[in-house]
């Protein structure tokens, strides 16, 4: 559905006046109003200007409003000039606006307000803008709505927000397309497609030495197993053109272009190590040899894209043109799996189907999160952390007025008991590793393996349920561990409402509430269900619970009540808090749109290390020891046999500071080198693990278990210590 977007003009508007009471209530918020409140039209108090645009504040009027709101509001018109009232929309003509929005009522909540009406004439249904965008309406911010497609290249595409990220950054002289770089026909057709293109300078304008990164191809093999010894960054471009330009040279002429007509002789002499990028997205690549690729003319498609494929259903034609003349499979070159087969179904249902294959679903919350990590700025905050106490020191930098949760942030430690004030630079991995820590085993959750909130009125008083559920969000958002303690019944709450689920009770960690559940379950007859309302009368009263009974079927009614209580109506207030605090960085929106991928990493721990998953994780950059690296493969296999005293998370911890793999995995990568030394080093901050080169497998393994055992042992007494004190 398209919808009309804001003219220049007057406005034949009749002269309406908004009563300031009215005004008023709109723009109150919700904790905290004056500080973060309400746009006048969708009644929103997010701050994302990607998606509702920039939100301004008229503080003589007492209103604010989202710019793409005002924009797409079909009764108003730009009378004024850019610098007067909000962008040229002159605040009489808004407070005109939003009193004929009063009366309209939105097809998507139900609630006034609705200031968007559909560009097709007879159409009558009325939109919030974030309602709009809920349903995957497209707001136009120019002519007509054509299908989301790259005018240029016609292989090309491309996700709508990244499009909009990009256009909001470039602005109208920097935007253009990112595989052929072609702005003309590429600005028309997405204007046309709804992407809202600023006329200003690039954001990147005034950095230094700007202009190189968009000079740069992308070099990095992305595929799960590189078989490069020399890393994923290895790149040999240039063995074509060295054997073009040697032959060149005798014949007395020299090649010009970079990479000159691949001829008979592509096969024989072209690298198996060059890299190959992505022929839809250009921004993922693999080595020649790591797909099983035949040589440079071969198309080769990512991981994410080959999804995309899957469910538009085209995947059979592209089988059929992409992979011209050659017997590699689908299986070897694309997807180093086996493909799932495609019944006749809905796209949404075969999303599901594949979201419930365990690699492929890896594949999709890694996805999702790192389009979540788009937001991060090349900017820095530093947070200067007390291992000693991680939740202090942490909830002191995040609630710092300078901390900014889209800055990249750099961590440093600090002893408070070091009066030389030194610091030392830390992982942010590790840190965030040990938050998610920290937040399981606090008292703002109940509950043993599966977790609800708790009831704690200071912490509520401190407002630390915004706070968790902010540090939730930062520590998905820049790499750190999934939570995988949330019970169901609470992931169900934040993704469908507390209205609409069910609590069970396994849900309940008091002990005295679960068995008055028990007893009035087993209850036997209507005389022993009334006596047991007796026994618990003032309980029953003091929750809202007591109810009359007319028949034995009435006790599955009450027991369901105490639940909804205990479980949901209790900690409403704390719920309200958390949900707030993890819409930071638009994290909640992003699980109540994908839910099914989000389940698994917030309901469920990781899956438990092998020697093949930690074998995959590591990789060798430098030139090693051999028998090193073979004492390494052996050693992982002792582990994993109980044959040693560590264990395969005490390895990743020793070199990470994680005891598992993050959901978007470690940056930078784990890797492995060999050095003349005793025993192993871990860098944590560099993912970084040092093999000792010794003479024999024995000694490897006492060196390795010494180091890592004892360092871990000395991390935990250090900061018991410090505690103590």
């Amino acid at each position: 559905m398209a919808c009309g977007a804001a003219r220049e003009g007057k406005s034949d508007t009749a002269a309406l006046e908004l009563l300031p009471s009215a005004l008023s209530k709109m723009n109150e918020s919700k904790p905290g109003g004056s500080q973060n409140p309400t746009c006048v039209f969708c009644r929103k108090n997010d701050d994302c200007p990607i998606k509702y645009g920039e939100k301004k504040t008229n503080e003589k009027w007492n209103l604010t409003v989202h710019y793409y709101c005002l924009l797409m509001s079909s009764g108003i018109w730009q009378r004024g000039k850019e610098e007067e009232g909000v962008y040229g929309f002159l605040i009489e003509d808004i407070r005109k606006e939003v009193t004929r929005a009063s009366k309209l009522k939105c097809c998507v909540c139900k609630k006034t307000g609705a200031s968007i009406g559909c560009v097709a004439s007879r159409c009558k249904r009325s939109y919030h803008f974030p309602c709009g965008l809920q349903r995957e309406c497209i707001f136009q911010f120019t002519g007509n709505f054509a299908i989301l497609r790259s005018p240029c290249c016609k292989n090309a595409w491309f996700h709508r927000d990244c499009l909009q990220v990009q256009a909001i950054n470039a602005g109208m002289f920097f935007f253009r397309c990112t595989i052929c770089n072609n702005s003309d026909i590429f600005q028309k057709e997405m204007l046309r497609m709804g992407i809202h293109i600023p006329e200003k300078d690039a954001s990147w304008e005034l950095e230094e030495n700007a202009y190189q990164e968009l000079l740069q191809h992308y070099e990095h093999c992305d595929v799960r197993r590189c078989r490069s010894k020399e890393g994923r960054d290895y790149n040999v471009p240039d063995s074509w053109q060295n054997y073009l330009g040697k032959r060149g040279r005798q014949r007395g002429h020299t090649p010009t272009h970079p990479y000159p007509h691949r001829g008979r002789f592509a096969h024989t002499y072209q690298s198996k190590w060059e890299i190959k990028r992505c022929q839809c997205c250009g921004s993922r690549g693999t080595h020649l040899a790591c797909s099983s690729l035949q040589s440079w003319e071969q198309n080769w498609e990512c991981l994410e894209c080959r999804g995309i494929l899957y469910n538009s259903g085209d995947f059979q034609k592209a089988k059929k043109h992409t992979l011209p003349n050659t017997n590699v499979g689908i299986t070897d070159c694309l997807l180093e799996e086996s493909s799932p087969k495609l019944p006749r179904q809905s796209p949404g249902a075969q999303r599901k189907d594949l979201l419930r294959q365990g690699s492929k679903f890896r594949r999709d919350i890694s996805t999702l999160i790192i389009e979540l990590g788009f937001q991060i700025k090349k900017k820095t905050k530093r947070l200067f952390i007390n291992k000693a106490n991680i939740w202090s020191s942490a909830l002191d930098g995040f609630r710092n007025q300078n901390f900014n949760p889209s800055y990249t942030i750099e961590i440093a430690y600090v002893n408070e008991n070091d009066h030389f004030g030194k610091e030392q630079p830390g992982s942010k991995q590790e840190f965030l590793s040990l938050l998610m820590q920290q937040l399981e085993n606090s008292p703002l959750f109940e509950g043993s393996l599966s977790k609800n909130l708790s009831l704690n009125s200071q912490a509520l008083k401190e407002n630390l349920y915004y706070e968790a559920g902010k540090m939730l969000a930062i520590s998905l958002v820049h790499g750190g561990p999934s939570p995988g303690f949330f019970s169901k019944t609470l992931f169900n709450c934040l993704v469908y409402g507390p209205e609409s689920t069910q609590p069970i009770l396994d849900d309940v960690s008091d002990f005295d509430v679960a068995q008055i559940i028990i007893r009035i379950n087993t209850a036997a007859t209507v005389a022993d269900l009334n006596s047991l309302i007796n026994e618990y009368y003032n309980y029953l009263e003091l929750i809202g619970c007591l109810r009359l009974i007319t028949s034995l079927s009435d006790k599955y009614m009450l027991a369901k009540d105490i639940l909804v209580y205990h479980v949901i109506k209790r900690v409403q207030a704390p719920f309200e808090s958390f949900k707030q605090g993890l819409k930071t960085l638009g994290v909640l929106e992003k699980i109540q749109t994908y839910p099914e991928a989000f389940c698994n990493i917030f309901c469920h721990k990781p899956e438990n290390l092998s020697t093949k998953i930690l074998s995959d994780l590591f990789t060798v950059h430098t030139l090693s020891d051999v028998q090193a690296l073979g004492f390494w493969n052996s050693y992982l296999q002792a582990v994993e046999d109980g044959k040693s005293t560590v264990t395969m998370e005490d390895i990743l911890i020793f070199a990470t500071g994680c005891s598992s793999i993050p959901p978007a995995g470690f940056k930078p990568t784990p890797s492995i080198e060999c050095l003349h030394m005793d025993f192993p080093v871990g860098n944590k901050c560099n993912n970084c693990l040092a093999l000792p080169i010794t003479s024999t497998y024995k000694e490897f393994q006492e060196n390795m278990d010494f180091a890592i055992k004892n360092t871990l042992r000395l991390e935990k007494e250090e900061n018991s210590h410090f505690i103590g004190h």
